[in-house]
């Protein structure tokens, strides 16, 4: 807080937004996005790995991996300016920025909540798309090395049921460094997610930085 002198020598008052509050308030909305994507995304590519790996002739397993793999390639910002124009400009369907409706006030209420979730929807879209081949093409190697393992030929021996092996012999052995790179991927999601916030004025990180950058507040 403090005293500024105007043109004509008036007073005028000043209060600064804390540090804390400035970049906690991005953070949250950065942690929700990134966060909630690199959990559907997580959950979504093990499942399609379990099925294509216990299914590796058919073809999910011929479309799939490559179809996402050439996905994911493309950076995470060219994607969301696509996905940007397609649905949010030229049907739009979605809105093109902001974490919630002008009209809406923030609280706990089911009407910001549901505003929440769809304006994230596309950012989101953009960063469970991108990722979603990663998880998918690991969990599938790596189901495939476990299926060959002894103790599931043996479990085949004693007639348990293809189901019963999939998930709880296999799959429960195969996710183990999935796992490990669950954490590890966090840290690439986020540095993701600050682009997208900028293509879609999501007010993360990513857009409070590009707002320092613009007006050349270098404290911030």
């Amino acid at each position: 807080k403090g005293i500024l002198k105007g043109d004509l020598g008036t007073s005028i008052a000043y209060f600064p937004e804390p540090v804390s509050e400035i970049i906690g308030n991005g953070l949250y909305w950065t942690i929700f996005l990134a966060g909630s994507s690199l959990i559907i995304a997580f959950l979504i590519g093990t499942a399609l790995g379990i099925i294509i790996a216990w299914n590796r002739t058919g073809k999910l397993d011929t479309i799939l991996p490559p179809a996402l793999a050439f996905f994911g390639a493309f950076p995470y910002f060219w994607l969301a300016m696509v996905l940007l124009y397609i649905f949010g400009f030229s049907l739009n369907w979605f809105p093109i920025g902001r974490a919630y409706g002008n009209a809406v006030n923030p609280g706990l209420t089911p009407t910001f909540v549901l505003s929440t979730f769809y304006h994230a929807f596309l950012p989101a879209l953009t960063l469970i798309f991108v990722s979603l081949g990663g998880w998918m093409l690991s969990m599938r190697n790596t189901m495939i090395s476990t299926l060959g393992a002894d103790y599931i030929t043996f479990a085949n021996a004693k007639g348990i049921s293809s189901r019963l092996i999939m998930l709880r012999y296999a799959a429960r052995n195969a996710i183990l460094p999935n796992l490990t790179g669950f954490g590890m991927a966090l840290g690439f999601m986020l540095s993701g997610a600050l682009l997208t916030e900028m293509v879609f004025s999501y007010p993360g990180q990513g857009f409070l930085l590009l707002q320092a950058v613009t007006t050349q507040d270098y404290p911030l």
